[in-house]
Protein backbone atom coordinates (compact mmCIF):
# COMPACT_ATOMS: atom_id res chain seq x y z
CA UNK A 1 0.00 0.00 0.00
CA UNK A 2 2.73 2.48 0.56
CA UNK A 3 4.33 3.42 -2.51
CA UNK A 4 8.29 4.42 -2.40
CA UNK A 5 9.30 6.97 -4.95
CA UNK A 6 12.45 5.60 -6.73
CA UNK A 7 12.55 8.13 -9.12
CA UNK A 8 12.51 12.53 -8.65
CA UNK A 9 8.80 13.95 -7.74
CA UNK A 10 7.90 16.07 -10.42
CA UNK A 11 5.84 19.74 -10.32
CA UNK A 12 2.85 20.39 -12.23
CA UNK A 13 4.12 23.38 -14.10
CA UNK A 14 1.95 24.85 -17.27
CA UNK A 15 4.82 22.89 -19.53
CA UNK A 16 3.47 19.40 -18.48
CA UNK A 17 -0.33 20.69 -18.05
CA UNK A 18 0.37 22.30 -21.96
CA UNK A 19 2.24 18.73 -23.35
CA UNK A 20 -0.80 16.80 -21.63
CA UNK A 21 -3.33 18.74 -23.16
CA UNK A 22 -1.63 18.66 -26.37
CA UNK A 23 -1.60 15.43 -26.63
CA UNK A 24 -4.95 14.75 -25.51
CA UNK A 25 -6.22 17.08 -28.06
CA UNK A 26 -7.69 16.34 -31.76
CA UNK A 27 -6.15 14.63 -34.58
CA UNK A 28 -5.20 15.70 -38.06
CA UNK A 29 -6.72 18.81 -39.42
CA UNK A 30 -8.40 19.54 -36.14
CA UNK A 31 -5.05 19.04 -33.93
CA UNK A 32 -2.61 20.70 -36.21
CA UNK A 33 -4.87 23.75 -36.29
CA UNK A 34 -5.18 23.53 -32.49
CA UNK A 35 -1.52 23.45 -31.73
CA UNK A 36 -0.49 26.61 -34.02
CA UNK A 37 -3.33 28.71 -32.37
CA UNK A 38 -3.12 27.56 -29.19
CA UNK A 39 -5.36 25.64 -26.90
CA UNK A 40 -7.27 27.51 -23.93
CA UNK A 41 -7.06 25.68 -20.21
CA UNK A 42 -10.64 26.87 -19.44
CA UNK A 43 -11.75 25.04 -22.83
CA UNK A 44 -10.28 21.15 -21.67
CA UNK A 45 -12.88 19.39 -20.82
CA UNK A 46 -10.83 16.16 -19.72
CA UNK A 47 -7.86 16.32 -18.13
CA UNK A 48 -4.88 12.78 -17.92
CA UNK A 49 -1.88 13.01 -15.71
CA UNK A 50 -1.45 9.47 -14.60
CA UNK A 51 2.43 8.27 -13.72
CA UNK A 52 3.64 11.36 -13.55
CA UNK A 53 5.47 11.30 -10.50
CA UNK A 54 3.66 14.35 -9.55
CA UNK A 55 3.96 15.43 -5.28
CA UNK A 56 1.52 18.08 -5.31
CA UNK A 57 -1.42 19.15 -7.35
CA UNK A 58 -0.95 22.43 -8.51
CA UNK A 59 -1.78 25.01 -10.99
CA UNK A 60 -5.00 23.91 -11.84
CA UNK A 61 -6.69 26.91 -11.25
CA UNK A 62 -7.48 27.73 -15.01
CA UNK A 63 -9.06 24.43 -15.99
CA UNK A 64 -12.29 26.06 -14.65
CA UNK A 65 -14.61 24.12 -17.04
CA UNK A 66 -12.89 20.93 -16.20
CA UNK A 67 -15.32 17.80 -16.03
CA UNK A 68 -12.63 14.65 -15.74
CA UNK A 69 -9.38 14.74 -14.04
CA UNK A 70 -7.52 11.44 -13.86
CA UNK A 71 -4.30 11.79 -11.41
CA UNK A 72 -3.92 8.09 -10.59
CA UNK A 73 -0.35 5.95 -10.03
CA UNK A 74 1.30 8.91 -8.68
CA UNK A 75 3.08 10.18 -5.12
CA UNK A 76 0.41 12.85 -4.30
CA UNK A 77 0.50 13.05 -0.72
CA UNK A 78 -2.19 15.58 0.16
CA UNK A 79 -5.49 16.48 -1.32
CA UNK A 80 -5.52 19.99 -2.78
CA UNK A 81 -5.63 22.76 -5.22
CA UNK A 82 -9.13 21.62 -6.74
CA UNK A 83 -10.96 24.52 -5.41
CA UNK A 84 -11.74 25.73 -8.86
CA UNK A 85 -12.88 22.78 -10.46
CA UNK A 86 -16.38 23.25 -9.82
CA UNK A 87 -17.43 21.40 -12.76
CA UNK A 88 -15.71 18.63 -11.85
CA UNK A 89 -17.81 15.14 -12.14
CA UNK A 90 -15.21 12.49 -12.36
CA UNK A 91 -12.12 12.41 -9.89
CA UNK A 92 -9.02 9.74 -9.97
CA UNK A 93 -6.73 9.71 -6.97
CA UNK A 94 -6.12 6.21 -7.22
CA UNK A 95 -2.60 4.54 -5.94
CA UNK A 96 -1.37 7.71 -4.16
CA UNK A 97 -0.34 8.39 -0.71
CA UNK A 98 -3.07 10.48 0.62
CA UNK A 99 -3.63 9.87 4.22
CA UNK A 100 -6.73 12.52 4.81
CA UNK A 101 -9.60 13.06 2.45
CA UNK A 102 -9.96 16.99 2.49
CA UNK A 103 -9.60 19.67 0.02
CA UNK A 104 -13.02 18.74 -1.79
CA UNK A 105 -15.39 21.31 0.00
CA UNK A 106 -16.48 23.05 -3.68
CA UNK A 107 -16.73 19.83 -6.14
CA UNK A 108 -20.38 20.25 -5.71
CA UNK A 109 -20.91 18.36 -8.76
CA UNK A 110 -18.62 15.58 -8.54
CA UNK A 111 -20.29 11.83 -9.02
CA UNK A 112 -17.43 9.63 -9.30
CA UNK A 113 -14.41 9.64 -6.71
CA UNK A 114 -11.49 7.01 -6.81
CA UNK A 115 -9.85 7.29 -3.90
CA UNK A 116 -8.47 3.04 -4.49
CA UNK A 117 -4.76 2.24 -3.01
CA UNK A 118 -4.16 4.93 -0.33
CA UNK A 119 -3.58 5.67 3.32
CA UNK A 120 -6.70 6.66 4.25
CA UNK A 121 -7.92 5.59 8.15
CA UNK A 122 -11.11 7.58 8.43
CA UNK A 123 -14.08 8.19 6.09
CA UNK A 124 -14.85 12.31 6.27
CA UNK A 125 -14.80 15.61 5.03
CA UNK A 126 -17.38 14.05 1.85
CA UNK A 127 -20.30 16.79 2.98
CA UNK A 128 -20.17 18.75 -0.07
CA UNK A 129 -20.40 15.66 -2.51
CA UNK A 130 -24.59 15.74 -2.55
CA UNK A 131 -24.02 13.99 -6.05
CA UNK A 132 -22.06 11.19 -5.48
CA UNK A 133 -22.79 8.31 -6.85
CA UNK A 134 -19.31 5.69 -7.16
CA UNK A 135 -17.43 5.93 -4.14
CA UNK A 136 -13.36 4.04 -4.18
CA UNK A 137 -11.91 3.50 -0.71
CA UNK A 138 -10.23 -0.30 -1.29
CA UNK A 139 -7.10 -0.94 -0.01
CA UNK A 140 -6.44 1.67 2.46
CA UNK A 141 -6.49 1.38 6.41
CA UNK A 142 -10.28 2.10 7.23
CA UNK A 143 -11.00 0.10 10.52
CA UNK A 144 -14.54 1.47 12.41
CA UNK A 145 -17.02 -0.50 11.32
CA UNK A 146 -19.52 2.40 12.48
CA UNK A 147 -17.51 4.74 9.90
CA UNK A 148 -19.39 3.49 7.29
CA UNK A 149 -22.60 5.36 9.02
CA UNK A 150 -21.79 8.44 7.47
CA UNK A 151 -22.35 7.63 4.03
CA UNK A 152 -26.07 7.24 4.51
CA UNK A 153 -25.77 10.99 3.89
CA UNK A 154 -25.23 10.60 0.52
CA UNK A 155 -28.56 9.60 -1.42
CA UNK A 156 -27.53 8.86 -4.76
CA UNK A 157 -24.55 6.46 -3.65
CA UNK A 158 -24.87 3.21 -5.52
CA UNK A 159 -21.86 1.83 -5.82
CA UNK A 160 -19.29 1.52 -3.19
CA UNK A 161 -15.81 -0.79 -2.25
CA UNK A 162 -13.81 -1.15 0.51
CA UNK A 163 -12.21 -4.38 -0.23
CA UNK A 164 -8.83 -4.65 1.52
CA UNK A 165 -9.41 -2.47 4.52
CA UNK A 166 -9.30 -4.12 7.69
CA UNK A 167 -13.31 -3.22 8.49
CA UNK A 168 -13.76 -5.80 5.38
CA UNK A 169 -12.82 -8.67 7.44
CA UNK A 170 -15.31 -8.66 9.75
CA UNK A 171 -18.01 -11.27 9.94
CA UNK A 172 -21.13 -9.30 9.61
CA UNK A 173 -19.06 -6.70 7.10
CA UNK A 174 -21.68 -7.28 3.97
CA UNK A 175 -24.89 -7.55 5.91
CA UNK A 176 -23.77 -4.45 8.02
CA UNK A 177 -23.20 -2.11 4.68
CA UNK A 178 -26.39 -3.46 3.38
CA UNK A 179 -28.49 -2.71 6.59
CA UNK A 180 -27.11 0.68 6.70
CA UNK A 181 -26.74 1.48 3.23
CA UNK A 182 -30.18 0.35 1.84
CA UNK A 183 -29.78 2.44 -1.45
CA UNK A 184 -26.74 0.53 -2.47
CA UNK A 185 -26.58 -1.68 -5.83
CA UNK A 186 -22.77 -2.93 -5.82
CA UNK A 187 -20.43 -3.57 -3.07
CA UNK A 188 -16.97 -4.50 -3.89
CA UNK A 189 -17.86 -4.51 -8.11
CA UNK A 190 -20.52 -7.08 -6.85
CA UNK A 191 -24.10 -6.74 -7.15
CA UNK A 192 -25.90 -6.93 -4.05
CA UNK A 193 -28.81 -9.64 -4.30
CA UNK A 194 -31.99 -9.42 -2.25
CA UNK A 195 -31.49 -11.90 -0.22
CA UNK A 196 -28.77 -10.34 0.93
CA UNK A 197 -30.38 -7.03 1.36
CA UNK A 198 -33.38 -9.52 3.50
CA UNK A 199 -31.12 -10.94 5.73
CA UNK A 200 -28.98 -7.61 6.72
CA UNK A 201 -32.54 -6.05 7.46
CA UNK A 202 -33.42 -8.48 9.82
CA UNK A 203 -30.23 -8.66 11.41
CA UNK A 204 -29.40 -5.06 11.90
CA UNK A 205 -33.58 -4.08 12.44
CA UNK A 206 -33.21 -2.64 15.72
CA UNK A 207 -30.47 -0.72 15.41
CA UNK A 208 -31.50 0.81 11.78
CA UNK A 209 -34.57 1.86 13.26
CA UNK A 210 -33.22 3.64 16.22
CA UNK A 211 -31.04 5.16 13.93
CA UNK A 212 -33.60 6.55 11.66
CA UNK A 213 -35.30 7.97 14.45
CA UNK A 214 -32.39 9.74 15.55
CA UNK A 215 -31.65 10.77 11.87
CA UNK A 216 -35.74 12.40 11.48
CA UNK A 217 -35.19 14.45 15.10
CA UNK A 218 -32.05 15.81 13.85
CA UNK A 219 -33.83 16.58 10.19
CA UNK A 220 -36.85 18.17 12.11
CA UNK A 221 -34.00 20.19 14.19
CA UNK A 222 -32.04 21.42 10.87
CA UNK A 223 -35.38 22.36 8.96
CA UNK A 224 -36.60 24.11 12.25
CA UNK A 225 -33.18 26.07 12.34
CA UNK A 226 -33.25 27.09 8.46
CA UNK A 227 -36.79 28.10 9.11
CA UNK A 228 -35.44 30.44 11.92
CA UNK A 229 -32.92 31.59 9.93
CA UNK A 230 -35.43 32.23 6.69
CA UNK A 231 -37.46 34.44 9.07
CA UNK A 232 -34.85 36.16 10.68
CA UNK A 233 -33.66 37.16 7.36
CA UNK A 234 -37.01 38.33 6.12
CA UNK A 235 -37.26 40.42 9.69
CA UNK A 236 -33.63 41.86 8.29
CA UNK A 237 -34.80 42.98 5.06
CA UNK A 238 -38.04 44.63 7.21
CA UNK A 239 -35.35 46.64 9.25
CA UNK A 240 -37.36 44.95 12.36
CA UNK A 241 -35.55 42.23 13.51
CA UNK A 242 -36.02 40.95 17.21
CA UNK A 243 -38.53 43.64 17.42
CA UNK A 244 -41.41 40.67 17.77
CA UNK A 245 -40.60 39.87 21.38
CA UNK A 246 -38.54 41.24 24.55
CA UNK A 247 -35.65 40.38 23.22
CA UNK A 248 -34.76 44.31 22.80
CA UNK A 249 -35.74 45.03 26.33
CA UNK A 250 -33.84 42.13 27.90
CA UNK A 251 -30.55 43.08 25.97
CA UNK A 252 -31.31 46.41 27.35
CA UNK A 253 -31.22 45.32 30.84
CA UNK A 254 -28.94 41.98 29.88
CA UNK A 255 -25.94 43.30 31.63
CA UNK A 256 -27.30 45.97 34.12
CA UNK A 257 -26.10 44.99 37.60
CA UNK A 258 -27.26 48.32 39.33
CA UNK A 259 -30.75 47.97 38.06
CA UNK A 260 -30.91 44.04 39.23
CA UNK A 261 -30.43 45.69 42.67
CA UNK A 262 -32.43 48.41 42.58
CA UNK A 263 -35.47 45.69 41.77
CA UNK A 264 -35.18 44.45 44.83
CA UNK A 265 -36.95 47.72 46.43
CA UNK A 266 -40.29 47.36 47.18
CA UNK A 267 -42.58 47.86 44.15
CA UNK A 268 -39.75 48.17 41.74
CA UNK A 269 -40.58 44.51 40.13
CA UNK A 270 -43.72 45.37 39.86
CA UNK A 271 -43.25 48.76 37.96
CA UNK A 272 -40.29 47.11 35.63
CA UNK A 273 -42.76 44.23 34.55
CA UNK A 274 -45.57 47.05 33.98
CA UNK A 275 -42.89 48.67 31.86
CA UNK A 276 -41.62 45.80 30.00
CA UNK A 277 -45.17 45.14 29.20
CA UNK A 278 -45.88 48.43 27.53
CA UNK A 279 -42.45 48.53 25.78
CA UNK A 280 -43.17 45.28 24.02
CA UNK A 281 -46.16 46.28 22.76
CA UNK A 282 -44.66 49.03 21.45
CA UNK A 283 -41.99 46.76 19.95
CA UNK A 284 -44.54 44.51 18.18
CA UNK A 285 -46.05 47.55 17.21
CA UNK A 286 -43.04 48.61 15.25
CA UNK A 287 -42.98 44.93 14.00
CA UNK A 288 -46.09 44.90 12.59
CA UNK A 289 -45.76 48.16 10.74
CA UNK A 290 -42.73 47.37 9.37
CA UNK A 291 -43.80 43.81 8.48
CA UNK A 292 -46.35 45.49 6.37
CA UNK A 293 -44.29 48.01 4.70
CA UNK A 294 -41.84 44.93 3.67
CA UNK A 295 -44.64 43.77 1.97
CA UNK A 296 -45.39 46.75 0.39
CA UNK A 297 -41.87 47.64 -1.36
CA UNK A 298 -41.85 44.43 -2.30
CA UNK A 299 -44.91 44.49 -4.58
CA UNK A 300 -42.78 47.84 -5.41
CA UNK A 301 -39.89 45.83 -6.44
CA UNK A 302 -42.20 43.29 -8.40
CA UNK A 303 -44.19 45.82 -10.17
CA UNK A 304 -41.08 47.20 -11.13
CA UNK A 305 -38.65 44.35 -12.71
CA UNK A 306 -42.51 43.53 -14.76
CA UNK A 307 -42.54 46.49 -16.04
CA UNK A 308 -38.51 46.92 -16.87
CA UNK A 309 -38.75 42.87 -18.48
CA UNK A 310 -41.58 43.51 -20.38
CA UNK A 311 -40.18 47.08 -22.02
CA UNK A 312 -37.07 44.93 -22.75
CA UNK A 313 -39.14 41.63 -24.43
CA UNK A 314 -41.61 44.06 -26.19
CA UNK A 315 -38.18 46.00 -27.98
CA UNK A 316 -37.12 42.54 -28.46
CA UNK A 317 -40.07 41.25 -30.60
CA UNK A 318 -39.91 44.86 -32.03
CA UNK A 319 -36.07 44.20 -33.55
CA UNK A 320 -36.90 40.63 -34.61
CA UNK A 321 -39.25 41.62 -36.51
CA UNK A 322 -37.37 44.27 -38.50
CA UNK A 323 -34.33 42.20 -38.30
CA UNK A 324 -36.82 38.99 -40.14
CA UNK A 325 -37.94 41.70 -42.70
CA UNK A 326 -34.32 43.13 -43.61
CA UNK A 327 -33.14 39.00 -44.06
CA UNK A 328 -36.01 38.23 -46.59
CA UNK A 329 -34.87 41.35 -48.58
CA UNK A 330 -31.56 40.88 -48.25
CA UNK A 331 -32.15 37.29 -49.65
CA UNK A 332 -33.31 39.14 -52.65
CA UNK A 333 -31.18 41.38 -53.16
CA UNK A 334 -27.90 39.45 -52.72
CA UNK A 335 -29.77 36.95 -55.64
CA UNK A 336 -30.18 40.17 -57.86
CA UNK A 337 -26.76 41.34 -57.35
CA UNK A 338 -25.32 37.62 -58.08
CA UNK A 339 -27.28 37.94 -61.83
CA UNK A 340 -26.46 41.31 -62.74
CA UNK A 341 -23.63 41.35 -65.03
CA UNK A 342 -23.79 45.46 -66.04
CA UNK A 343 -21.17 47.33 -64.17
CA UNK A 344 -23.45 50.65 -63.26
CA UNK A 345 -26.53 48.34 -62.17
CA UNK A 346 -24.41 46.45 -59.73
CA UNK A 347 -23.23 49.43 -58.45
CA UNK A 348 -26.57 50.80 -58.27
CA UNK A 349 -28.04 47.65 -56.30
CA UNK A 350 -25.19 47.62 -53.73
CA UNK A 351 -25.52 50.98 -52.67
CA UNK A 352 -29.27 50.57 -51.96
CA UNK A 353 -28.68 47.35 -50.33
CA UNK A 354 -26.05 49.64 -48.16
CA UNK A 355 -29.13 51.55 -47.89
CA UNK A 356 -31.30 49.11 -46.55
CA UNK A 357 -28.36 48.38 -43.79
CA UNK A 358 -28.13 51.62 -42.90
CA UNK A 359 -31.71 51.16 -42.42
CA UNK A 360 -32.28 48.71 -40.52
CA UNK A 361 -29.25 50.11 -37.81
CA UNK A 362 -31.13 53.17 -37.40
CA UNK A 363 -34.76 51.02 -37.01
CA UNK A 364 -32.63 49.24 -34.29
CA UNK A 365 -30.97 52.16 -32.32
CA UNK A 366 -34.38 53.90 -32.34
CA UNK A 367 -35.83 50.60 -30.65
CA UNK A 368 -32.99 50.99 -28.29
CA UNK A 369 -33.68 54.59 -27.19
CA UNK A 370 -37.08 54.43 -26.61
CA UNK A 371 -36.24 51.32 -24.44
CA UNK A 372 -33.60 53.48 -22.60
CA UNK A 373 -36.40 56.24 -22.07
CA UNK A 374 -38.96 54.05 -21.07
CA UNK A 375 -36.58 52.06 -18.45
CA UNK A 376 -35.30 55.70 -17.39
CA UNK A 377 -38.71 57.16 -16.61
CA UNK A 378 -40.11 53.69 -14.71
CA UNK A 379 -36.56 53.72 -12.55
CA UNK A 380 -38.07 57.10 -11.86
CA UNK A 381 -41.19 56.41 -10.55
CA UNK A 382 -39.90 53.47 -8.72
CA UNK A 383 -37.25 55.44 -7.15
CA UNK A 384 -40.40 57.71 -6.04
CA UNK A 385 -41.87 54.99 -4.86
CA UNK A 386 -39.75 53.76 -2.70
CA UNK A 387 -38.78 56.66 -1.05
CA UNK A 388 -42.34 57.69 -0.27
CA UNK A 389 -42.81 54.50 1.46
CA UNK A 390 -39.09 54.59 3.37
CA UNK A 391 -40.57 57.99 4.63
CA UNK A 392 -43.67 56.86 5.63
CA UNK A 393 -41.88 54.21 7.47
CA UNK A 394 -38.98 55.72 9.20
CA UNK A 395 -41.84 58.53 9.85
CA UNK A 396 -44.09 55.93 11.90
CA UNK A 397 -40.98 54.01 13.62
CA UNK A 398 -39.47 57.71 15.06
CA UNK A 399 -43.34 58.60 16.29
CA UNK A 400 -43.36 55.22 17.96
CA UNK A 401 -39.86 55.21 19.66
CA UNK A 402 -41.27 58.42 20.77
CA UNK A 403 -43.50 56.99 23.12
CA UNK A 404 -40.95 54.26 24.18
CA UNK A 405 -39.02 57.45 25.08
CA UNK A 406 -41.79 59.01 27.06
CA UNK A 407 -42.68 55.41 28.50
CA UNK A 408 -38.90 55.24 29.76
CA UNK A 409 -39.57 59.31 31.42
CA UNK A 410 -42.45 57.97 33.02
CA UNK A 411 -40.58 54.69 34.68
CA UNK A 412 -37.73 56.78 35.67
CA UNK A 413 -39.70 59.49 37.48
CA UNK A 414 -41.75 56.73 39.40
CA UNK A 415 -38.33 54.51 40.08
CA UNK A 416 -37.47 57.99 41.64
CA UNK A 417 -39.82 57.74 43.51
CA UNK A 418 -39.59 54.51 45.20
CA UNK A 419 -35.70 55.28 45.85
CA UNK A 420 -36.56 58.08 47.69
CA UNK A 421 -39.45 56.88 49.58
CA UNK A 422 -36.90 53.89 50.73
CA UNK A 423 -34.38 55.53 51.60
CA UNK A 424 -36.30 57.84 54.02
CA UNK A 425 -38.20 54.85 55.18
CA UNK A 426 -34.37 53.40 56.03
CA UNK A 427 -33.11 56.92 57.89
CA UNK A 428 -36.32 56.03 59.98
CA UNK A 429 -36.26 52.49 60.59
CA UNK A 430 -39.23 51.93 59.18
CA UNK A 431 -38.42 49.74 56.15
CA UNK A 432 -40.55 46.23 56.85
CA UNK A 433 -38.61 44.60 53.88
CA UNK A 434 -35.59 43.00 54.48
CA UNK A 435 -33.01 44.75 51.79
CA UNK A 436 -29.77 42.99 50.57
CA UNK A 437 -26.81 44.29 51.68
CA UNK A 438 -25.80 45.45 47.94
CA UNK A 439 -29.06 48.02 47.75
CA UNK A 440 -28.62 48.90 51.25
CA UNK A 441 -24.84 49.96 50.48
CA UNK A 442 -24.26 52.40 48.30
CA UNK A 443 -21.19 51.40 45.33
CA UNK A 444 -17.78 52.18 45.87
CA UNK A 445 -14.88 53.41 43.72
CA UNK A 446 -17.19 55.03 41.20
CA UNK A 447 -15.29 57.80 39.52
CA UNK A 448 -17.81 57.90 36.16
CA UNK A 449 -20.73 59.59 38.77
CA UNK A 450 -19.03 62.65 40.10
CA UNK A 451 -21.84 63.06 42.24
CA UNK A 452 -21.27 65.16 46.13
CA UNK A 453 -22.21 63.40 49.49
CA UNK A 454 -24.88 64.35 51.62
CA UNK A 455 -23.38 65.89 54.98
CA UNK A 456 -26.43 65.81 56.81
CA UNK A 457 -27.26 63.87 59.90
CA UNK A 458 -30.16 61.61 59.39
CA UNK A 459 -33.94 63.36 60.43
CA UNK A 460 -34.68 63.39 64.70
CA UNK A 461 -30.97 64.75 65.41
CA UNK A 462 -30.12 68.62 65.62
CA UNK A 463 -29.25 69.46 62.07
CA UNK A 464 -31.65 67.10 60.22
CA UNK A 465 -32.11 68.42 56.73
CA UNK A 466 -35.75 69.20 55.67
CA UNK A 467 -37.89 66.69 53.48
CA UNK A 468 -36.94 66.86 49.50
CA UNK A 469 -39.41 69.34 48.16
CA UNK A 470 -39.06 68.40 44.00
CA UNK A 471 -37.22 65.61 41.67
CA UNK A 472 -33.90 68.57 41.57
CA UNK A 473 -32.65 70.97 43.47
CA UNK A 474 -30.39 72.82 46.75
CA UNK A 475 -30.82 70.34 50.09
CA UNK A 476 -30.66 72.65 52.95
CA UNK A 477 -27.40 71.44 55.07
CA UNK A 478 -28.94 73.14 58.47
CA UNK A 479 -32.45 73.57 59.70
CA UNK A 480 -32.14 73.91 63.40
CA UNK A 481 -31.46 77.55 65.35
CA UNK A 482 -28.53 76.56 66.62
CA UNK A 483 -26.46 76.29 63.63
CA UNK A 484 -29.21 78.53 60.88
CA UNK A 485 -26.87 81.46 60.99
CA UNK A 486 -23.87 78.62 59.87
CA UNK A 487 -25.62 77.60 57.06
CA UNK A 488 -25.89 80.48 55.19
CA UNK A 489 -24.18 81.01 51.83
CA UNK A 490 -24.12 81.56 48.62
CA UNK A 491 -26.47 79.45 46.82
CA UNK A 492 -25.57 77.21 43.55
CA UNK A 493 -28.00 76.57 40.48
CA UNK A 494 -28.59 72.89 40.98
CA UNK A 495 -26.93 70.83 38.12
CA UNK A 496 -28.71 69.27 35.08
CA UNK A 497 -28.95 65.45 35.09
CA UNK A 498 -27.73 64.49 31.52
CA UNK A 499 -26.80 61.05 30.44
CA UNK A 500 -26.17 59.75 33.96
CA UNK A 501 -23.55 62.61 34.63
CA UNK A 502 -23.79 66.05 36.33
CA UNK A 503 -23.20 69.03 34.57
CA UNK A 504 -22.32 70.94 37.26
CA UNK A 505 -19.04 70.37 39.65
CA UNK A 506 -19.23 73.84 41.64
CA UNK A 507 -18.85 73.28 45.36
CA UNK A 508 -21.49 75.35 48.11
CA UNK A 509 -21.03 76.28 51.62
CA UNK A 510 -23.46 75.60 54.56
CA UNK A 511 -25.35 73.45 51.41
CA UNK A 512 -25.05 70.71 49.23
CA UNK A 513 -25.94 71.08 45.58
CA UNK A 514 -27.14 67.79 43.66
CA UNK A 515 -28.20 67.32 40.25
CA UNK A 516 -31.29 67.95 39.00
CA UNK A 517 -32.93 64.14 38.30
CA UNK A 518 -34.28 65.73 34.51
CA UNK A 519 -34.53 63.24 32.17
CA UNK A 520 -32.43 63.94 29.35
CA UNK A 521 -34.71 62.83 26.08
CA UNK A 522 -31.29 62.05 24.18
CA UNK A 523 -30.08 59.60 26.16
CA UNK A 524 -31.05 56.26 25.07
CA UNK A 525 -33.39 53.54 26.01
CA UNK A 526 -32.22 51.38 29.06
CA UNK A 527 -29.60 53.81 30.63
CA UNK A 528 -31.69 55.81 33.70
CA UNK A 529 -31.80 52.73 35.58
CA UNK A 530 -27.63 53.31 36.13
CA UNK A 531 -29.22 56.29 36.69
CA UNK A 532 -31.31 55.69 39.55
CA UNK A 533 -28.49 53.80 41.37
CA UNK A 534 -26.42 56.84 40.65
CA UNK A 535 -30.05 58.82 42.54
CA UNK A 536 -29.53 56.42 45.27
CA UNK A 537 -25.77 56.62 45.83
CA UNK A 538 -26.30 60.09 45.97
CA UNK A 539 -28.80 59.96 48.48
CA UNK A 540 -27.15 57.10 50.61
CA UNK A 541 -23.87 59.02 50.65
CA UNK A 542 -21.50 60.23 53.06
CA UNK A 543 -22.08 62.13 56.60
CA UNK A 544 -19.90 65.02 56.31
CA UNK A 545 -20.09 68.66 54.15
CA UNK A 546 -18.68 68.19 50.30
CA UNK A 547 -15.70 70.10 50.25
CA UNK A 548 -14.44 68.93 47.03
CA UNK A 549 -15.39 69.20 43.93
CA UNK A 550 -17.99 67.26 42.20
CA UNK A 551 -15.73 65.10 40.32
CA UNK A 552 -13.70 63.85 43.00
CA UNK A 553 -16.94 61.82 45.14
CA UNK A 554 -15.65 62.46 48.47
CA UNK A 555 -16.76 64.47 51.60
CA UNK A 556 -14.67 65.41 54.88
CA UNK A 557 -16.47 66.28 58.35
CA UNK A 558 -13.74 67.96 60.02
CA UNK A 559 -11.09 65.60 59.79
CA UNK A 560 -9.61 63.18 56.74
CA UNK A 561 -12.06 62.74 54.10
CA UNK A 562 -14.40 60.19 54.08
CA UNK A 563 -15.97 57.85 51.29
CA UNK A 564 -19.06 57.02 50.92
CA UNK A 565 -20.39 53.87 53.03
CA UNK A 566 -23.52 52.14 53.68
CA UNK A 567 -26.26 54.29 55.14
CA UNK A 568 -26.96 51.90 57.91
CA UNK A 569 -23.87 52.39 59.40
CA UNK A 570 -23.75 55.86 58.96
CA UNK A 571 -26.80 56.37 60.60
CA UNK A 572 -26.23 54.53 63.41
CA UNK A 573 -22.19 55.99 63.93
CA UNK A 574 -24.34 59.35 63.70
CA UNK A 575 -26.94 57.74 66.69
CA UNK A 576 -24.30 56.88 68.92
CA UNK A 577 -22.33 60.36 68.27
CA UNK A 578 -25.65 62.20 69.67
CA UNK A 579 -26.11 65.77 68.49
CA UNK A 580 -23.83 67.29 66.78
CA UNK A 581 -23.71 70.59 64.03
CA UNK A 582 -22.38 70.42 60.63
CA UNK A 583 -19.11 72.69 60.27
CA UNK A 584 -19.36 74.65 57.21
CA UNK A 585 -16.05 76.47 54.71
Amino acid sequence: MNRLCDVEPRVMDDEMLKLAVGEQGPRDEAGQLAKQEGILFKDVLSLQLDFQNILRIDNLWQFENLRKLQLDNNIIEKIEGLENLTHLVWLDLSFNNIEAIEGLDTLVNLEDLSLFNNRISKIDSLDALVKLQVLSLGNNQIGNMTNIIYLRRFKDLRTLSLSGNPVAEAEDYRTFICAYLPDLVYLDFQRIDDHMKELAEMKHQCSVDELKHQESLMQAQLEEEQARWEELEGHKAAFVEHLNGPFLFDSMYAEDVEGSQLSHLPGVGELVQTYKDKFVIICLNIFKFGMKQQEKRKAELDTFMGCVQEAIQEKQEQGKHEIAKFEEKHLLTLSSIRDESELTNFEIKMAEHSENITELVNVLMTLEMQLVEQLEETINMFERNIIDLVGLFVENVQSLMAQCRDLENHHHEKLLEIAISTREKIVKGELDEDLPDAVRAAPRGRQEWPLPHRGQPPPGVPGSPRPLSGAGGVLQAGTSSSDSAACQGPRQSPGQWKGGRASSNTQTQGEVTFPSLKADPKSPPGSRLTDHLAVVEFLTQGSGVCDTSLRTGTCRKGGPDVNGSSLLTKTRSLTQSGPHTTSTS
